[in-house]
């Protein structure tokens, strides 16, 4: 069994226009834009991430913004919810700020003995904010988002499947334990995790397969520490059958990639070296970061961007 996971590291979805997916996490949401830069296989689309002050494991939310792609089609094989954690007590708040938004698809549920706010993001992402007692977590604190409300990072995912028991199997494999089952859905938990550590899976037997496009989340990545761990998880895996890729320098971090038995893209990412090593803590996310072999087409790549401010 893995025991070097400590929970997610980050989510990467797609959307289909760059400047109102930077205002919904910026404003509505109030993360702090940590790093600006461009897909790595496809530099005329930006990458664009959000997160806590420094981009801190575990907070950070990603996207490639495919100007006009076509919406994604909810379904099986995909991660059907991104849970974000806030303070005890903080729904009524977000509740109200997302109404006065216009945020669409809002609903007030529970799961696991937790409030939480449901909703749409701009191109009908899943989203959860779910009440966290003692997240001890430092949120980034933006304009009319107090420390008392601000979102503190991942609290974890919901998996939409055909069938569970692959991927129980699996989670099982990398340090995840059973949790609990609250209405149909089954808890899965890092213990002793990054807060992000939570995994629930819903089994839809007679759902079809999700169409990928903007709005659905293309993978979702899970952090270790270091590079040397990150070689024992890839090790783990494909002695455990499991093609995995070799280990690819994304920057601000390495990652290895797996497709899972339910269809969904994993990443294992490693925490180092950061989102400030190419970049001051206090200017993150403000200037485009591109990646070396790119910077000789640094004019050409800025021209065709699009600003993600009027």
């Amino acid at each position: 069994m893995i025991k070097d996971i400590k929970g997610l590291h980050h989510v990467t979805s797609m959307a289909s226009d760059a400047r109102q997916n930077n205002s919904f996490f910026t404003d509505t949401l109030g993360l702090r834009r940590v790093k600006k830069t461009v897909n790595f296989d496809e530099p005329s689309v930006y990458h664009l991430y959000y997160g806590d002050e420094k981009g801190t494991p575990g907070t950070v939310m990603t996207y490639f913004p495919f100007q006009h792609m076509m919406q994604g089609r909810p379904g099986v094989g995909e991660v059907g919810e991104t849970q974000f954690a806030v303070p005890k007590g903080a729904v009524g708040f977000w509740k109200e700020r997302l109404l006065s938004r216009g945020v669409k698809a809002i609903e007030t549920d529970s799961a696991f003995g937790a409030n939480r706010i449901r909703f749409n993001g701009p191109d009908g992402d899943g989203f959860a904010l779910v009440e966290v007692d003692g997240d001890n977590r430092t949120p980034w604190i933006s304009e009319g988002v107090a420390d008392g409300v601000a979102i503190r990072g991942f609290a974890g995912a919901r998996f939409h499947l055909h069938d569970t028991a692959a991927t129980e199997e699996l989670l099982g494999f990398m340090g995840y334990q059973r949790a609990d089952t609250d209405k149909g859905v089954t808890r899965f938990v890092i213990p002793e995790g990054n807060g992000a550590d939570t995994i629930d899976l819903v089994a839809l037997p007679k759902t079809p397969f999700a169409r990928q496009g903007a709005g659905s989340v293309h993978h979702i990545a899970f952090a270790v520490d270091n590079r040397a761990k990150q070689l024992e998880v890839r090790k783990a895996l494909m002695d455990t059958g499991y093609q995995v890729t070799p280990v690819i320098d994304r920057d601000y971090f390495w990652a290895i990639y797996f497709r899972t038995p339910g269809g969904i893209l994993f990443e294992v990412a490693t925490n180092e070296p950061g989102f400030d090593h190419d970049e001051d803590t206090a200017h993150l996310g403000e200037a485009l970061k591109l990646p070396g072999r790119y910077e000789a087409f640094r004019e050409q790549i800025e021209a065709n961007l699009e600003p993600l401010a009027a």
